[in-house]
């Protein structure tokens, strides 16, 4: 069974302290240190923002997920992937792990979600804790094999805590975010 449809093989994260600020982009730094809700920032942006769910099933997280997550070596997880667009303008690109504790701590609120964005229930909790816990730097070439991308793209780590259990999210900030339907830079 597959790890995951996105990636060839598990992204490499760094510790953001040691790129954020020195080497990024402004644009994509606000975007890697946005604290709050990306779906409630994308619909600032956009108005209209749909989540198309790729992939959700439970298993057996990447290596580093499980370290993170303090998940043993064969237990599974809900491992969700989705892609948020408006106007099928593709933006983000996401990856969820939600231990077990996790699911049963919200009532399984979280594996319910369908095509409504996780953002919607995770910034609802009062209890909500926060933690970014790394960025990567994808080349086109570790994507999965449908997907087509020309140029790397970065994306950051975070983990959360509902109750005082963990899951983490991924998110992969993809080039049309930068840009205006006609392709010209955003300001």
């Amino acid at each position: 069974m597959s790890l995951s449809q996105l990636f060839q093989q598990e992204p490499r994260w760094f510790q953001t302290n040691h790129v954020i600020g020195k080497t990024l982009p402004h644009d994509l730094q606000s975007w890697l240190r946005e604290s709050k809700s990306l779906t409630q920032r994308l619909r600032n942006q956009w108005q209209t923002v749909h989540v198309n769910v790729l992939f959700e099933s439970q298993q057996i997280p990447f290596l580093t997920e499980r370290r993170i997550l303090r998940i043993p070596e064969h237990r599974y997880s809900l491992v969700r992937e989705v892609i948020l667009l408006s106007n099928q303008m593709p933006l983000i690109l996401a990856r969820t792990v939600i231990p077990e504790k996790t699911l049963k701590i919200t009532q399984g609120n979280l594996a319910r979600l369908g095509t409504r964005p996780l953002g919607e229930i995770l910034f609802s909790a009062p209890s909500l804790e926060r933690k970014v816990s790394g960025i990567t730097r994808i080349e086109p070439n570790q994507w999965k094999s449908d997907l087509h991308f020309t140029t790397a793209i970065w994306g950051r780590r975070t983990q959360y805590s509902i109750c005082g259990e963990s899951m983490l999210v991924s998110e992969f900030f993809l080039p049309s975010l930068f840009y205006d339907y006609d392709n010209s830079a955003r300001h």
